[in-house]
């Protein structure tokens, strides 16, 4: 097996700001975020890390850590501004140059189509709930694959789809901030079916083109006094009713009918993703309903039709209150690889956020722990390949501090710190470290 490839991540939305810039329009998380209450420090997005405009700084980071691959994401309301319609030029020639210069430098782009920022037109239109919006989705993925298909072969369509559909529309803590269940659903089987007609698209304009999809997964590990019940529809929703459809075109027992045209639909979605993409942080843990530890982003809410449970993590924890277990990402890598046998894996998301309170004399962050995180994850891929997984790229999330979603500025996942205000940039340690561990690869 060939080495493993290194890189780093961020998405549009969390680094770029820049939000009203070039015919930009508003997003749902742009939205969401003007609601009182919803995002922990009252933050948004308007500037994030200024990444629109300060990508020459960023890209000088990539080359000094030496990765050979930088995945981001491409904000569809840069490229339409309603979701719709004709593309925003200005919007899609800052992807152009993105991957241009990606190019001249050595550095492989990893575009995502879709990092969780619905233009808000759709999102009024009822969103992913409904099937005009997978079709709203392949259209825009043509647009950029118009643009970029002859300049990028490895390409991603969605990010995380799990949270988009149930942090989104059923636990309500993600944006558009709905509390539906059925309609969580319904946007599940569409952004599987978005998937599938955006991967169309893309491999229409580029035969050669690689079109994967990136799925959040966790092993998931029953409490004592748990109902079994519970475990297993965990399980079914955060993982199986993603990969059960991605290859062999069925969703488990707990998902309802969501569509008259289900069957023709899972057709489709069934081994229509060349590689596929883990995001890994922690696993799920599933007890009785009486956890005393809260856990950002594990709401029982996001489970629908689930008997009733609590997240049980244990120590030691990130900042976020994620259980650090490296073995979680080897188990999850060995599932797929034997679900998808023979499909090439990326871990295209790990990394851990951390309070980064130790400093040295030049302001810089001593991230010991963060570096531990990186180094345990690391050898745990090298296990995960040892005994088959076709892993080809290890992807650390992520190269800066950024606006974490529903938790704002309060929680630093980055190699690199931004400090607030001026928005300079500082390598932490992990910086260096990972550094120092890529070139060693190489």
């Amino acid at each position: 097996m060939q080495p493993l490839r290194y890189g780093v991540a961020t998405s549009a939305f969390q680094i770029e700001g820049a939000s009203t810039a070039d015919g930009r329009g508003p997003s749902i998380w742009d939205e969401f975020c003007t609601r009182p209450g919803v995002v922990l420090d009252g933050s948004d997005g308007t500037v994030a890390c200024d990444s629109y405009h300060r990508v020459e700084d960023d890209l000088a980071l990539l080359v000094e850590l030496g990765v050979t691959s930088y995945r981001f994401s491409i904000a569809w309301p840069r490229v339409q501004p309603t979701g719709s319609g004709a593309v925003n030029p200005a919007g899609l020639d800052h992807y152009v140059r993105l991957v241009d210069r990606l190019l001249e430098l050595g550095i492989q782009p990893l575009p995502t189509l879709y990092h969780w920022d619905l233009p808000q037109p759709l999102e009024d239109a009822g969103g992913w709930p409904v099937r005009d919006t997978a079709l709203r989705f392949a259209d825009y993925s043509g647009l950029v694959a118009d643009r970029l298909a002859d300049r990028v072969q490895v390409w991603a369509t969605h990010n995380e789809p799990w949270c988009t559909a149930f942090l989104g529309y059923a636990a309500g803590v993600f944006a558009p901030g709905r509390r539906e269940p059925e309609a969580a659903y319904r946007a599940a089987h569409h952004l599987l079916l978005s998937h599938a007609l955006a991967a169309e698209q893309v491999r229409a304009r580029r035969a050669d083109a690689e079109v994967g999809i990136v799925l959040n997964l966790a092993p998931v590990h029953a409490e004592p006094g748990v109902d079994p019940a519970a475990v297993d529809a965990v399980d079914a929703i955060q993982n199986r009713l993603w990969l059960d459809a991605l290859t062999v075109g069925r969703y488990p027992a707990v998902v309802p009918d969501v569509s008259d045209t289900l069957d023709a639909d899972l057709t489709l979605i069934a081994g229509s993703a060349d590689w596929l993409g883990v995001n890994y942080y922690t696993p799920f843990r599933i007890g009785p309903p009486d956890a005393a530890v809260d856990a950002v982003g594990q709401d029982v809410h996001a489970f629908p039709g689930a008997p009733d449970f609590s997240f049980h993590p244990r120590p030691p924890f990130t900042s976020m209150g994620w259980e650090v277990d490296a073995t979680g990402l080897e188990a999850v890598l060995l599932r797929v690889a034997e679900a998808l046998p023979g499909t090439p894996l990326r871990v295209t998301e790990n990394g851990a956020s951390f309070p980064d309170a130790t400093l040295a004399d030049d302001g810089s962050v001593l991230d010991t722990d963060r570096i531990s995180y990186l180094r345990e994850h690391l050898a745990a891929v090298e296990r995960a390949r040892s005994a088959g997984a076709p892993v080809l790229d290890y992807v650390a999330w992520s190269l800066l501090d950024n606006f974490e979603w529903a938790q704002g500025y309060t929680q630093t996942f980055g190699l690199v710190a931004v400090e607030p205000g001026s928005l300079r940039r500082v390598p932490k340690a992990s910086f260096a470290w990972f550094s120092e561990h890529v070139r060693a690869g190489r």
